[in-house]
């Protein structure tokens, strides 16, 4: 008797383990859904310019950032860069966060807009505007002005990159000559003209020539 009274204790501890044992298996289930939906929950489409990328919201705070991450030193302080999000330590752990105006970067997001104001090209991901500075780009204020998408005409200059230039680099070349070009010529064909027509038309074919000269020098073809 005792010997079945041992058993069926032993079978009842069995049976009590197993099914506190799919509870927890079951919470930890829920939990772990719990979390997935929450994830998606923290993310947004950023479709301003036609960008349409998902990137995690800011204000959250993760464990560590991606393997592929980058680092910059600006302020004294350490930054890192991973597919267009930016973190910042906090504690052990790391904040994502809007990168401070006046960050300079050697690098642009993987996936970014070009938008024109003014015929300078913007360059746009994740809520952050980079503008050309140097040999690199720097986080800058919103453009404020009516934007554009498609590159400004450049006087009816025709212009082709034999060397298949990417559009990135096309952007930087053309804002590089233009810079180049007015310092050159003191025409600003961005600017209002504050000189009688002859002087402005003159100007502008000096600019223009100007823009070919330094165009053609970076393996473009102007006409």
């Amino acid at each position: 008797m005792n010997h079945i009274h041992k058993t069926s204790r032993y079978f009842a501890l069995g049976l009590m383990l197993a099914l506190l044992s799919g509870m927890m298996l079951f919470g930890l289930t829920r939990a772990a859904h719990a979390d997935d939906r929450g994830s998606r929950q923290r993310e947004f489409q950023d479709s301003r310019y036609n960008h349409d990328r998902h990137y995690p919201t800011r204000g959250q705070v993760v464990r560590e950032v991606p393997r592929d991450r980058r680092v910059v030193v600006h302020g004294g302080a350490r930054y890192y860069f991973s597919r267009g999000v930016w973190y910042r330590p906090q504690g052990p752990r790391f904040a994502i966060i809007m990168p401070p105006v006046g960050l300079f970067v050697p690098f642009l997001p993987p996936y970014y807009a070009t938008i024109w104001l003014l015929g300078v090209p913007y360059y746009y991901a994740n809520e952050v505007y980079y503008a050309h500075r140097g040999d690199g780009y720097v986080v800058v204020e919103p453009p404020k002005g009516e934007v554009s998408q498609a590159p400004p005409p450049a006087d009816q200059m025709f212009i082709y990159p034999r060397q298949g230039q990417s559009e990135r680099q096309q952007a930087d070349d053309r804002y590089a000559c233009h810079r180049w070009a007015v310092s050159q010529t003191g025409y600003d064909p961005t600017h209002p003209p504050g000189a009688p027509e002859i002087q402005t038309s003159q100007k502008r074919a000096d600019y223009q020539r100007a823009m070919g000269a330094c165009l053609d020098g970076r393996g473009y073809t102007v006409k």
